[in-house]
């Protein structure tokens, strides 16, 4: 069985005085794959604009938007219908060579997955590695995915969620010394950890189901005590490792989230910085920003079988 979900994703850009704008690049169509459809798609922009659809260097769906005109706002209306299949990751087998650490990728697999074995950020001290290798079992081996089910734990239960409107992720040891942080943060940390004891990984940007909101019950104030669910409502980010026999899993260290399907993936990149949702310029005076609001509905339609692909629907776009 698959659940299905409309999503609404809403950015909006207001200026003081008419600006005129460059090329904005939009990531907000779901990855199709084995555990995610996409049934229909639009996206509506205003003013009126030129669409182009590409593919960026990760099989992303891009949306490069070229506003046709000045104007006091910019409005990016992203709507999309999907269908999405449980993959927990825990029953995903790992293989024989890969199930305990430390592991080796093949060669095969170490040319692919280059990009993602390689730590992007500094460790000067040795802190993160440090921090890293508290998840190794020191009274006998330790499973590889055992190490970073609880490396995705510990930030949960050990690390504050703290939104933040400003632009950016924090570098994985400003998220260590704080001990707090975005969901952006703590996927960076997770996946630079990781990558020092030689795991691969890819950051993950999309979208959160939160059951609490779809049925009007507050996502701050779980019942019994329990922890929230955080990310709904905006965009989420987590990460996936690759681990052989199992592939690419899911890991959401905010919210100790193994996979499932609440979590559904738009983009996936080697860094933060390259699954922005949006991103693009401006020309106009440089007092004339007055500030950006940005929204998401994730909303639970039905629960159905698969069904044969549907076309995307035509709006402004249909992508």
């Amino acid at each position: 069985m698959s659940i299905q979900y409309d999503i609404t994703h809403t950015t909006v850009y207001r200026y003081k005085k008419p600006v005129s704008f460059g090329e904005h690049r939009v990531m907000f169509r779901p990855r199709d794959s084995h555990d995610l459809r996409v049934l229909a798609t639009d996206l509506q922009v205003s003013p009126a604009s030129i669409i182009r659809m590409i593919q960026d260097p990760h099989s992303n769906s891009v949306a490069l938007v070229q506003p046709l005109s000045s104007a006091l706002e910019l409005r990016i209306v992203c709507s999309f219908t999907i269908e999405h299949a449980h993959s927990y990751n825990l029953e995903l087998p790992v293989s024989k060579a890969s199930e305990f650490f430390p592991f080796a990728y093949t060669p095969d697999e170490r040319f692919d997955l280059e990009m993602y074995l390689r730590p992007h950020h500094d460790d000067p001290q040795g802190e993160l590695m440090a921090w890293a290798r508290q998840f190794l079992h020191t009274d006998g081996p330790s499973r590889t995915r055992d190490l970073l089910v609880a490396m995705n734990e510990h930030i949960r239960n050990h690390m504050v969620y703290s939104s933040r409107e400003e632009e950016g992720t924090q570098s994985p040891l400003d998220t260590l010394k704080l001990g707090s942080g975005t969901c952006r943060d703590f996927a960076l940390l997770m996946m630079e950890a990781a990558r020092r004891l030689g795991v691969a990984t890819r950051f993950v940007s999309g979208y959160l189901y939160d059951p609490a909101l779809d049925t009007g019950l507050s996502s701050t104030s779980a019942p019994g005590g329990s922890k929230v669910t955080q990310g709904a409502g905006s965009t989420h980010a987590w990460l996936q490792a690759y681990l052989p026999g199992a592939g690419w899993v899911a890991f959401d260290p905010t919210n100790n989230f193994l996979g499932g399907n609440q979590l559904i993936r738009v983009g996936v990149a080697r860094d933060p910085s390259q699954a922005a949702p949006v991103s693009g310029s401006w020309y106009g005076d440089i007092d004339a920003y007055e500030g950006m609001e940005a929204s998401v509905m994730v909303r639970r339609v039905a629960s159905s079988p698969w069904r044969s692909p549907v076309p995307a629907s035509a709006g402004t776009v249909g992508v």
